[in-house]
């Protein structure tokens, strides 16, 4: 287990398959989605992807929970190792990380963050990536704040 700012960090299990997925919609509330996407769409997609990494358990596919010192979930992340397209290289990739509401502003997001770094780092993977709504300016500060920049920007043009 580990911990940072009071928060405790372990591999997720069946239990938390609920607790996980009622996070969902944290990934797409308060910010401008592009708009040709609608949330509906975008959470219901997100919580069948995680749904299936929870029952299947892919290898480079791994959750954690964060918690606080009374035991309470307060948030998880999802780490996948991947191979970087331009260099071949394994590559760690937060799939989704997501903090409950009610504990928002508490440290939960940066110890997630921090443990991903320590977790890529452990399995020698090179770089650790992401990718975040533009309109998400809240995790866009906090990413940015903790390293991350931008590699490179996928552009879409919606067909009729």
């Amino acid at each position: 287990m580990d911990s940072e700012a009071n928060i405790h960090i372990r591999l997720a299990d069946a239990d938390d398959d609920d607790f996980i997925l009622g996070l969902v919609n944290r990934f797409v509330e308060g910010f401008e989605l592009p708009a040709w996407r609608r949330r509906g769409e975008c959470a219901d997609n997100i919580r069948l992807d995680l749904a299936r990494n929870l029952s299947v358990q892919p290898p480079g596919s791994h959750v954690f929970v964060a918690e606080n010192d009374d035991g309470e979930r307060v948030g998880f992340i999802h780490l996948q190792t991947v191979k970087d397209f331009f260099s071949g290289a394994q590559n760690c990739h937060i799939s989704d990380l997501a903090v409950d509401k009610e504990h928002d502003g508490e440290g939960v997001g940066r110890a997630l963050l921090a443990y991903a770094e320590r977790w890529a780092r452990e399995h020698r993977l090179r770089h650790l990536q992401l990718t975040v709504f533009p309109g998400n300016q809240r995790a866009i500060d906090m990413y940015e704040g903790h390293g991350f920049g931008v590699e490179t920007l996928r552009m879409v043009k919606p067909l009729p």
